[in-house]
């Protein structure tokens, strides 16, 4: 082998180890790149794992002011529950009056035109703002099943007592049938009660499987504002007083006039007003709770109420509308004598008048008989007759617009 075949061997050698030489040195600044880029991703996502934390952490603090007691009671809009009244925030004032309706399809005609027409009355007498609503419970089926087995339990009480009796009239020989068979006879009848009210528990029993038994409640809720009642500066004690005054008025009102279209009502206590509001607030769960439950469970709390304090203001009250009733009847009474005192007055001077007239007429045309002078001096008297009449006329016109004016005055303070 030749030197210069030797020295091309080495040539290429060596120009093929800088080639790889190169290659290794591309190949490590790949990986190097790659691996930080592997550990920045990996930064990233711990910060983010990080900052996720950080706003569940927020989220469950947010969710926890959010539902805060006091932020419900935000959200509720109502203050308290006191004096048979819903008192809400800025000064406002609820009464409701819960309404029994009335199968209007199957009136006739003329029940329908009535009760129509009571409707009518009673919304042209509204001189304030209200609010019907209407309020679909789930029928809970399972207190009306405890009532009926309380019961079942006194029937079998009676029944088991009078076989005993029964029994011990038979065995004995002193009995006789007239007793036995009156003994018989109520046991037959009890037994009858008792197997009745079995049934009725098993059909109430296998109707309260059906959840779809809904009932509809009325009711009519009347505002009052502060602002309406209190002119000056009243503490607020004495607001919530003349506001449930006002209320109580209104919804009075209120129940006479619909009871010209054959709907009762009646105003809410305390108690079933928190059930109204409990049942608004919670429709799905508000068939499983009874006020009696909730008030076991602490739910009293949300109400207050002095049943003796209401009871009173209500029959004080009542006594005020009375009286004002029987005076504003005695006044019209009496407004309606002077009109009618007024009006035969008035026409027994245009009866005079026309007397006056003819008599009049007939001296004219008897004059020739009755000679000119009496003719003539009869008709001056009747004249003279007729001026004091005009004139007693006039001042029963004077008497009368004054009376009309007392009346406006009146009625306008």
């Amino acid at each position: 082998m030749s030197n210069d075949s030797v020295i091309q061997g080495l040539v290429i050698l060596l120009v093929a180890i800088f080639i790889l030489i190169i290659i290794l040195f591309f190949a490590l600044i790949f990986i190097r790149i790659k691996e930080k880029k592997s550990e920045k991703i990996i930064g990233k996502s711990k910060e983010k794992n990080k900052n996720g934390d950080e706003e569940e952490e927020k989220l469950v603090k947010k969710t926890e002011i959010l539902y805060s007691p006091e932020s419900i009671l935000d959200f509720m809009e109502f203050e308290k529950i006191e004096d048979n009244m819903i008192i809400q925030k800025r000064g406002k004032f609820l009464m409701v009056v819960e309404c029994q309706g009335i199968n209007y399809d199957l009136m006739s005609e003329m029940e329908k035109a009535s009760v129509e027409q009571g409707f009518f009355g009673f919304l042209n007498s509204l001189r304030y703002s209200i609010q019907l609503y209407i309020q679909t419970r789930t029928i809970n089926l399972e207190r009306s099943v405890n009532t009926y087995k309380n019961k079942l339990r006194e029937i079998e009480r009676k029944y088991n007592l009078l076989v005993t009796q029964y029994e011990t009239k038979l065995k004995s020989k002193s009995s006789e049938k007239e007793e036995i068979e009156k003994i018989k006879y109520e046991l037959v009848k009890q037994k009858n009660l008792k197997e009745y009210t079995e049934d009725i528990i098993k059909d109430v029993e296998r109707q309260s499987l059906n959840r779809s038994i809904l009932s509809k409640r009325y009711f009519v809720i009347i505002p009052c504002y502060e602002s309406e009642i209190s002119t000056g500066d009243f503490d607020k004690t004495e607001v919530k007083n003349m506001a449930f005054s006002e209320l109580y008025t209104r919804s009075r009102a209120i129940i006479n006039s619909l009871f010209a279209c054959q709907v009762t009502g009646r105003i809410l206590n305390s108690e079933e007003l928190t059930e109204l509001l409990y049942v608004a607030y919670n429709r799905d769960e508000a068939d499983l709770f009874w006020m009696e439950k909730m008030k076991e469970a602490g739910f009293g709390e949300l109400y207050s109420t002095a049943p003796d304090v209401i009871e009173k203001k209500v029959k004080l009250l009542d006594k005020e509308i009375e009286e004002k009733a029987i005076s504003r009847a005695n006044e019209k009474i009496n407004e309606a004598r002077r009109d009618k005192e007024i009006e035969i007055i008035e026409k027994e001077a245009n009866e005079e008048k026309f007397v006056n007239e003819k008599a009049k007429e007939l001296i004219k045309k008897h004059r020739k008989y009755i000679g000119d002078d009496i003719a003539t001096r009869a008709m001056e008297k009747i004249e003279e007759t007729q001026k004091k009449q005009e004139v007693n006329k006039e001042e029963i016109k004077n008497v009368n617009v004054q009376e009309k004016g007392k009346r406006y005055r009146a009625r306008k303070h």
